[in-house]
């Protein structure tokens, strides 16, 4: 098993109707990727997909994708595409869910969110270090 050193939270950056399949196919044809970028997405009904095995590396933060593993609701921009947090019900029930069972797994893992590494990005779209710090 991988050391896994933070346990990363994310949105995909898109309209909270995508799909898990719209997702996968921008990873492989756009940005061609050969890897996902998430080891669990889920979707607006809160249906959890798991889309590699934690002893996989994702590509979810660069440099630090070796040491950790990613979470992420689908959604996370407005009607305009700004950043906002599109996160339903269900969804947060998951998120909370997956990172309860993960901090299990991997006690010493930081929670935060994939802004939180200093990139010039909006993701997840809430507070997930704020949120989270108390698991």
């Amino acid at each position: 098993m991988r050391n896994i050193n933070y346990i990363v939270i994310h949105c995909t950056a898109s309209q909270p109707s995508a799909t898990k399949q719209s997702i996968l196919d921008y990873w492989k044809n756009f940005l061609k990727w050969k890897t996902v970028g998430y080891h669990r997405l889920i979707d607006a009904n809160g249906i959890i997909h798991e889309l590699a095995k934690y002893e996989q590396v994702t590509n979810g933060v660069k440099g630090y994708n070796s040491e950790s593993i990613h979470f992420s609701y689908i959604g996370g921009i407005d009607e305009k595409g700004k950043p906002k947090d599109t996160r339903t019900p269900k969804q947060k029930e998951s998120l909370l869910y997956l990172i309860k069972q993960a901090k299990k797994q991997f006690p010493n893992a930081i929670i935060q969110g994939h802004k939180d590494f200093g990139v010039n990005k909006a993701c997840p779209s809430f507070e997930a270090k704020k949120e989270y710090s108390n698991i």
